[in-house]
Formats: C-alpha cells, structure tokens, sequence
C-alpha cells in the first residue's frame, strides 16, 4: 500500500483590522483556501455540562496537519444565492444523494458570515475534499474554517482573526482552531483557542517530543459518530495512560484502529494514538525507515484501508483571483 502525499501548502498571512470594507470594484472574483485537517496530540475528556448543551469539557493540544481540502468561494451576481459542489475520491455520505447541502459545514459557515456582515450569501462555494470524512481529523471544521478565510477576502471585510473566531466557535469546537492551524490549547468544549507560537517553549516542547515532522494517517472507508463516540466513553472511561480519552471508545467502536495503533509503534513510530473520536490513526515517523516500516506493517496486517503521508504542523493558505 504506498501512501498518497498532500501538496504542500505555504502559511497564510492574516490582514489586520480595517475600518471598513474595500470597494466593489477593488474586490477579488474568487478566492481560494487551502485547509489542514487536524488531531490532538492530547484530549483530556471531562463531564458534560448542561450549559453547553450536554457537551464534554476538554482540554487539549490542537496540531494541524498537512492534508487538505481546499474550498474556492466565487463571487455570484447579486440575488443569485448560493451553491455548492463537491469533489473528491473519498466523499463518504457527503455524496449521497440525500445529503442536505444547506448542513453541510461550509455553506453553515458561509450564511454564519453573511449573517455577521451583513451580507447576503451569494457565492459558489467548491470543495475539493482531500481530508477523510467522519474520521476524527477535522474535515468539516477545515471546511468551514476555508470558507470564513475566504470570505473574509471575497467581501473585503478584513476582519481580525479573533473576529473571525469569534463566527467560528458559533458553528463547532475546533473551527476557530482550524482558522489558524498550528499548535493551540483548546479549552471550553475545545472553542477557547489559545495558540502557541512556533518559537514559544511549549512548541519547542512538542518538537523535542516527537510531535512534528513527518507523519502518516491510517485511514478507513469505516465512519465513527462523535456522539456516539462520547457516549461509548460516558460508559467505559478513559484508557489507562491514553493521552487521548476518546482513544480505548473509539477502538472499542472500531478495533482495526486498536491494530493500527500497535502495529505503528511495534514498526517504530514515535508516537500513534486515534485523532480526536476516530476511526482514524496518525504515526509519527521520525526517519524514513520508520516510515517504510510502518507503511509495510500496515500493509501487511491490513490494519488500514488507505495510507496517506503529511508533517505537522501546518498553516492554512489563501490565494485570490482578481
């Protein structure tokens, strides 16, 4: 099984804070955001609160990682509406013909924009999927972390990127982490974004501990439902030493992830563990031998359906047309 490698993508450089929003005529036609997914290096799983609507408290390290799906927003004539296309190898139920596009992530955060702007939501909204759908990786956080990005271009509103959050944790727990990508502490129910500076010691940290550099993903054609996820872990608890509390549910759910995981570190990974509610597994391979050693381990124990390469950390990128 040899792995796929995403393209990489360049960090993206975040305008400041304007006054007001640029002319029509100075606006881009489209604008296009490519997008990591992303995991947590660790998730520490506390009791649900009924404030938050019977969701967990968390506390978690929140890394981007260099696969993504990339979303190009397009301006549309005024009164035209929206739509949304889809493409890809590995849609999931995205492509299913009863899938409600107006629920899709994207277009959420597309009407959340217009909403806060002041706009109306008149854009083609493309989305070329890379990232594995109901996977643990942020997929759908990615993409409509891409569309906030993109519109914040599109419109000319320039917003600051804590504004930008601020739309974002409206919509999900990580979607204001995905707006920057990185490292971050996310607390809450995973919205309360702290990010942690490339040159900070938190960050030199994490590198010295293996969590950086190269990578790869076991992916599966299988799905997990985070709730469903979460109740598993109501019920079981977390595994003893798991650095990820959602880890010992989600292998519960889907043993091949469990295979995956031991099958990573006998092969010499520095560290696997399930991304986020699963079923997904990342390893970190901190040499090429490692990397082809778990590449064959996986192949050879079918612990995985499909192998992709990428390096952590990573930044989401913007590029416009005008």
């Amino acid at each position: 099984m040899t792995p796929t490698s995403p393209t990489p993508v360049p960090s993206v450089a975040h305008a400041a804070a304007r006054p007001a929003a640029r002319p029509e005529a100075a606006l881009p036609s489209a604008v296009r955001v490519d997008c990591p997914a992303k995991t947590n290096l660790t998730l520490r799983v506390g009791a649900p609160r009924a404030e938050w609507g019977g969701r967990h408290e968390l506390d978690t390290i929140y890394c981007a990682v260099g696969v993504t799906d990339t979303v190009t927003a397009t301006a549309k004539p005024a009164g035209a509406g929206f739509s949304l296309e889809l493409t890809g190898a590995h849609l999931g139920d995205l492509a299913s013909s009863g899938s409600d596009m107006r629920r899709n992530h994207a277009v959420l955060a597309l009407f959340a924009m217009a909403k806060a702007s002041g706009r109306t939501p008149d854009v083609a909204l493309a989305i070329d999927k890379r990232i594995p759908v109901g996977a643990g990786l942020g997929g759908g956080s990615a993409d409509a972390a891409a569309t906030i990005l993109a519109l914040n271009v599109l419109w000319g509103l320039d917003w600051p990127m804590d504004r930008l959050q601020a739309v974002a944790s409206t919509l999900g727990a990580d979607m204001p982490f995905c707006l920057t990508g990185g490292y971050a502490h996310g607390t809450g129910f995973g919205e309360r974004i702290e990010a942690i500076a490339p040159d900070s010691p938190e960050a030199e940290r994490l590198r010295a501990e293996g969590f950086a550099g190269d990578l790869l993903i076991g992916a599966y054609q299988a799905q997990l439902s985070t709730p469903e996820v979460y109740a598993c872990f109501d019920a079981t608890g977390a595994g003893e030493g798991d650095r990820n509390h959602l880890q010992r549910a989600a292998v519960g759910l889907h043993p091949r992830s469990g295979q995956a995981i031991a099958a990573a570190l006998g092969a010499g990974a520095s560290h696997s563990f399930v991304s986020g509610s699963g079923p997904s597994v990342i390893a970190f391979t901190p040499t090429a031998a490692v990397r082809e050693a778990v590449v064959e381990a996986w192949t050879k124990a079918q612990a995985v359906d499909r192998i992709i390469a990428a390096t952590a950390p990573a930044k989401p990128a913007v590029s416009v047309t005008r």
